[in-house]
This record gives C-alpha cells, structure tokens and sequence, in this order.
C-alpha cells in the first residue's frame, strides 16, 4: 500500500492491508489506515484501495530497449592524440600561464616520483571519467546499460571498483555475474537530483545469480555495487 513492493506482512486488525515490512505498516497507520481499519463491510473494495504516499512513489515511466549502435563505424577515424589521451584543451595560453606559476610553489615541495605518480594518476582517471561522457552523451535518456555476462559496467572512475572477491556469491552458493548498470540519468527522471541530502551515484553495478535461481514471482537479493563521481568530475545537468 506505500511502496508497490510485495506484502507479505497484513494488518493484523482488517487483514486485508499488506505491507512490505513494520516501518510502512506504521506510516500507513498514521496516515489514514488507523481510520478506517475494521470499518469496512465485506465485499466493499475501498480498503484495498493505494493510499498516496508520494514520498515513496517515484514518477512511472515505459522503459525502451534497444541495442547500441558500434563505437566506430567502419568508416571512421580516430585521431591519434584522442588514442593517447593527450588533447591539450586550454585555450588561453596567458590563463595556462598563470594557473602554472600558482601551481608551482606547492608543487616545488614534493619530489619528482610522488609528481609523476600525480601526473599518472590525474591523467589516468581524467581518460576513464572522459570515456564515461562520451558513452552518457551519445545516449543522453539512457537510464539502464543492459550485458548479463559481459565485460563489466562502463566505470566512472578508475577508483573503487569491485574486486572478485567483493562480489558474494549467491544464496544458492552460485556466483554473482553482471548484469546490468543504472545510469545516472535516471535520477533526472525521478527528480532526485538536487543538490543537498539527495541520493545521488555515479553509476550503480547490479550483480545476479549466474544460474538464475528462484521463481519468477518473488523477488530476489542480489548485489549493488555504487561506485560515486571521482573528486572534481560531475556531469553537466
């Protein structure tokens, strides 16, 4: 009655009202249910009626699938310093200038293999978050990137991935496969994403049971993986 999820647990007075656990049994309650709870003669259908609990309901949208187009086409061509990663795109050669002699102080304290480490490392994460737009902008709605037993999700950052071991197995004792990835797109639709106390995610990981146990009317745990934006890269709304 609150969240659309399966209710397995029922109002003890009425039971005819299900909910999914205690927490929105008791909202619920407060909400209107304590009301007319019992109050309702049999065959009268106004009790199982969805109460509006918007703060749970998320705005319902149809999903369309297709299949993704190839990176390149046959005709294309790459050019060489995209491959390398080594496009210079400051525009102003004073402002480099400046932004250089600011640097340059707090640089001169650090020795030369902790820069280069720096320099590998910025260099690095900047390639994969640049990947990232590219994927985003050539599909701009896409809300789900869909490969049960492919590759692996296209990362957001080089930084907290999950290893082998980080993925538990199933409750069946089957490895967890990936399967499919949320984009952040998806927070744009179910007007989430402000700034402040909003959930918020650079892109989520869904691991599932690679011998799909379970019936196909139950839900089922599997596991999420979030990985967040690197420091110092968003996405442009």
């Amino acid at each position: 009655r609150v969240c659309g999820c399966p209710g397995p647990r029922c109002c003890g007075r009425c039971r005819r009202a299900a909910y999914c656990g205690p927490e929105h049994q008791a909202l619920d309650w407060r909400r209107g249910h304590r009301r007319s709870c019992g109050q309702h003669p049999a065959g009268d259908d106004s009790v199982d009626a969805i109460p509006e609990h918007n703060e749970f309901l998320f705005p319902e949208y149809e999903i369309l699938i297709e299949p993704e187009e190839p990176e390149f086409p046959d005709d294309s061509s790459i050019d060489p310093a995209d491959e390398q990663g080594a496009v210079d795109t400051s525009k102003d050669p004073k402002e480099k200038e400046e932004l250089g002699a600011t640097g340059s102080t707090a640089l001169e304290s650090l020795d030369e293999e902790t820069l280069d480490a720096l320099a590998k490392h910025e260099t690095e994460e900047d390639k994969i978050f640049q990947m990232f737009k590219e994927k985003v902008a050539a599909e701009p709605e896409q809300i789900i990137r869909y490969c049960r037993g492919g590759k692996g999700p296209i990362w957001v950052s080089g930084e907290n991935r999950p290893e082998e071991k980080d993925i538990p197995n199933c409750l069946c004792g089957a490895k967890r496969i990936f399967e499919f990835q949320i984009m952040p797109q998806l927070l744009n639709h179910l007007q989430v994403d402000s700034l402040g106390e909003s959930i918020d995610w650079g892109t989520l990981a869904v691991y599932t049971c690679a011998d799909n146990c379970g019936g196909a009317n139950e839900y089922l745990e599997e596991f999420l993986w979030k990985q967040d934006y690197p420091v110092g890269h968003v996405l442009p709304s």
